[in-house]
């Protein structure tokens, strides 16, 4: 009987043991329970801040993209303005000197006597016209073309002999000329119509 009642007691005390550790388990099962509770509520957390830092570095990354668009097409712009300010920088320069060149041409034309005055009058203009024609100066041919009004100046109109001189230069008042292939001055014409 003896044993039994040490059996008896062994199991009591193994299910006091039992208890005493199931009651101390319940807390530290519920502890794990809410730290994965937080640490799942923390990948959630760590899950959305990612995904707004994705968001963020997105948008920066399309601002860098049009800022550096931005920048290559003014850099673009300010070459071509550049580079058409050097072909045609010396525009007023030499407009200003068409009208000396108008002036030798007519000299020329009036001047039927003293050959030698015509001939140094020649070379000057000869002369004149070549360092134009090197800065891209060229005139142009107006007489006997189609009115453009791009390049032409109707001063007056004069009445067709036929339906095939109509809209006709017939005249050149004054010449016009190109600057690198652009109209520097227009030409001033009479128009058949």
């Amino acid at each position: 009987m003896e044993q039994e009642e040490k059996t008896i007691a062994q199991e009591n005390q193994a299910a006091e043991r039992a208890a005493a550790e199931n009651a101390a388990e319940t807390p530290a099962e519920k502890t794990p329970r809410r730290e994965r509770k937080k640490r799942h509520e923390r990948h959630d957390d760590s899950e959305e801040k990612l995904q707004q830092l994705g968001d963020k570095l997105a948008e920066m990354n399309d601002k860098y993209v049009r800022l550096y668009s931005e920048y290559e097409n003014y850099r673009k712009r300010t070459n071509g303005e550049k580079a058409d300010l050097i072909l045609n920088g010396s525009k007023d320069m030499i407009k200003a000197i068409l009208p000396v060149v108008d002036d030798m041409e007519r000299a020329l034309q009036s001047m039927d006597d003293g050959e030698n005055a015509k001939e140094g009058v020649q070379l000057i203009y000869n002369k004149l016209t070549n360092i134009l024609s090197q800065k891209g100066v060229k005139p142009m041919e107006a007489k006997g073309q189609k009115f453009d009004e791009n390049v032409h100046e109707a001063v007056t109109q004069f009445p067709a002999a036929d339906e095939s001189e109509k809209g006709v230069v017939v005249d050149v008042v004054e010449k016009g000329y190109f600057l690198n292939d652009k109209v520097l001055r227009y030409a001033k014409v009479v128009v058949a119509i």
